[in-house]
């Protein structure tokens, strides 16, 4: 039996979506769900008028959905 699994591709930075096999690596089927990813958790930022903290190679950052005077 296999898990779904999202996960940002560190050679092509896209995010892709799919089935893990047992072993850990990706089945023959995944999807580029970037834009779409993006969208929604700026979405759910924006809706829950939350910020984002996560770690990444030792540094910390904040994201955080703002409006945009034109």
């Amino acid at each position: 039996m296999s898990d779904f699994k999202v996960g940002c591709s560190p050679l092509t930075s896209k995010i892709f979506a799919g089935k893990v096999l047992k072993n850990g690596t990706w089945g023959s089927v995944k999807h580029d769900v970037t834009e779409t990813a993006v969208g929604a958790v700026a979405q759910h930022l924006l809706q829950m008028d939350e910020k984002l903290r996560f770690q990444y190679r030792g540094k910390t950052y904040e994201l955080k959905v703002v409006e945009v005077s034109e």
